[in-house]
C-alpha cells in the first residue's frame, strides 16, 4: 500500500501562499479593531475620592452620555461631552475649549462602556483621565446631586 505524505499532498509554494494570506487577513483585522488600545479597566478611585477632588477643584466630572440621557437628568456641575461627538466630530482643539488639562477628568456614562471609550480618546489628547464604572444612577444613589 502506498502512503501519501503531507509534502506530496500540499506543495511548499501552496502552503507558503496560504500562510501569507492568513497572516495578511489576521493583521488587517487586528489593525481595524481599535478596541485593543482602549483602557480596559475603570479607575480604582472611590466615589468619596472622586467627590472630594471635584469639590477641591482638582477634578471635573464629564458625562459622556447622549443628549437625551443628559436632559433626563445629570450630575450637578458635570460637563457634557457626548461620546459619539467625541468619537466622530470633536477635534482635540474643540475638547480643549471645554476641558482643562490641569485637572483630573473623570468620565461616566450609564454603565461604564462609553466611559472607557471616551477615556481612551481623552488620554490620546493628553488628559489625566479616569473612567468611572458607576453610571449616572449609581452616582446619584451615592450622593452626587443631580439636576
Amino acid at each position: 500500500m502506498r502512503t501519501i505524505s503531507f509534502q506530496t499532498f500540499v506543495q511548499p509554494r501552496t502552503l507558503f501562499s496560504l500562510v501569507v494570506a492568513f497572516l495578511l487577513v489576521f493583521s488587517a483585522s487586528v489593525q481595524a479593531d481599535d478596541r485593543n488600545d482602549e483602557p480596559r479597566e475603570h479607575t480604582t478611585d472611590s466615589l468619596e475620592t472622586v467627590r472630594g477632588r471635584i469639590e477641591e477643584k482638582k477634578a471635573v466630572l464629564v458625562d459622556v452620555r447622549d443628549l437625551v440621557e443628559w436632559n433626563a437628568g445629570h450630575v450637578q456641575g458635570a460637563k457634557h461631552l457626548p461620546w459619539r461627538e467625541l468619537q466622530d466630530k470633536l477635534k482635540e482643539e474643540d475638547v480643549a475649549k471645554k476641558l482643562s488639562k490641569d485637572v483630573i477628568v473623570y468620565t461616566h456614562c450609564a454603565v461604564g462602556y462609553r466611559s472607557l471609550r471616551a477615556a481612551k480618546i481623552l488620554k490620546k489628547y493628553g488628559y489625566d483621565v479616569r473612567a468611572l464604572k458607576p453610571g449616572y444612577e449609581e452616582l446619584v444613589k451615592a450622593g452626587f446631586p443631580s439636576e
